[in-house]
């Protein structure tokens, strides 16, 4: 009868024994969930760093997708117009945070609007978000973007089955180039950097070369690297020759590849040579302020 009641107490004391281990095991696994892992945790929408201000047919698009090649990068995938929308404007920095992309400690989030920069009010209300933000400034021939402009909005007309004007009507008015155009006004540079630089220092901008852009990406997407230091990570592998599109696409580290859909490089609208000249003449003067502000001068007409 002794030994039974010790043989009990001996098999009582290993089950208890190894509840205790199975308890220890089950603590720390909960430890160790998904759910409560740090590097999870720090994963969060976060405002941006960095804003593509302009210019509109520029090359924002194709700047964006080039930079989110580098993996300290995450972009937001839509134009957000959170600056430049007043219905959007007053839903707040937490609606506009909610826009941005997840992010983890050290990575960059770009966001990139084209209608901030040729807006009055939106240098002011940038920096009251920021005042380190980076900007991003990307430019092509004004005459050339202006007739990109037009091209973009009569495809537009066009699909919706909406009256149009012809560039020409719309350009010029007894024979003369008319400033009241908007998109001619959106091509006088030198106006809206002004109002930039009267909030921002010069050195929080950085110019990047649109028709560069397109003939060879490298080189200036290592001067952005540069400005917004980053380790230099792009390499001329990430891009390769479409010879049926006629422009680079893209080539990620894992083997993907990406072109820009089929509104880039849509063949402009007519305009004649005459009118195209005296553009070119109207924008003369305003390209040379513009080369002065940024310091360096570009190959436009």
């Amino acid at each position: 009868m002794l030994w039974t009641v010790l043989l009990a107490l001996l098999v009582l004391l290993l089950l208890q024994t190894q509840l205790c281990v199975c308890l220890r095991v089950l603590r720390v696994a909960g430890y160790s969930s998904p759910s409560s892992s740090p590097s999870r945790n720090a994963t969060q929408q976060r405002l941006p760093g960095v804003i593509i201000i302009g210019v509109r047919k520029g090359g924002t698009r194709a700047l964006l997708e080039m930079l989110n090649l580098h993996p300290d990068v995450e972009v937001a995938k839509a134009e957000v117009h959170y600056f430049n929308v007043e219905e959007h404007y007053r839903r707040g920095l937490a609606w506009y945070r909610a826009q941005m992309p997840f992010t983890l400690p050290g990575q960059v989030t770009v966001e990139k609007t084209p209608g901030y920069f040729a807006s009055p009010e939106v240098p002011q209300r940038v920096w009251e978000m920021n005042p380190a933000v980076r900007l991003l400034l990307i430019v092509r021939d004004p005459a050339e973007r202006l007739v990109s402009d037009y091209t973009q909005v009569l495809h537009n007309r066009v699909t919706r089955h909406k009256p149009y004007q012809s560039l020409e009507e719309l350009l010029l008015r007894h024979g003369h180039i008319d400033p009241a155009y908007k998109a001619l006004q959106r091509s006088l540079y030198h106006q809206h950097l002004d109002r930039w630089l009267d909030v921002f220092p010069r050195e929080q901008v950085h110019v990047v070369d649109g028709e560069a852009l397109i003939r060879d990406p490298f080189p200036e997407l290592r001067r952005a690297e540069r400005f917004l230091d980053l380790p230099p990570r792009i390499t001329p592998s990430n891009f390769y020759f479409n010879t049926t599109k006629g422009f680079y696409c893209l080539l990620s580290a894992g083997g993907h590849d990406k072109c820009l859909d089929e509104s880039k490089g849509r063949p402009h609208a007519p305009l004649s040579s005459r009118a195209f000249r005296k553009l070119c003449r109207y924008f003369k003067e305003p390209n040379r302020l513009f080369f002065e502000m940024v310091g360096r001068s570009f190959s436009w007409c």
